[in-house]
């Protein structure tokens, strides 16, 4: 994946999250109790950039801020 594209769908995450008043830590305990095996430095890294995204992840992170797909693709 294009490492500009990854940046800036982490910091629309990172963007949505602060919106929400939600912490990186209170994202990855949600994730984590819908079966996602994430961490909150894998949260941090997301939103930089540094790690990929997968699929069910970015549903998750969809349901879990009550965002729509339009608001995390944004560019």
């Amino acid at each position: 994946m294009n490492k500009a594209i990854e940046t800036m769908i982490g910091n629309n995450i990172r963007t949505i999250r602060e919106g929400k008043g939600i912490t990186q830590e209170q994202l990855a305990a949600k994730l984590q109790i819908n079966g996602c095996d994430i961490t909150r430095s894998a949260i941090a890294k997301i939103e930089v950039g540094q790690r990929h995204l997968y699929p069910d992840e970015i549903i998750l992170i969809k349901e879990i801020l009550k965002t729509t797909y339009d608001e995390i693709f944004r560019k």
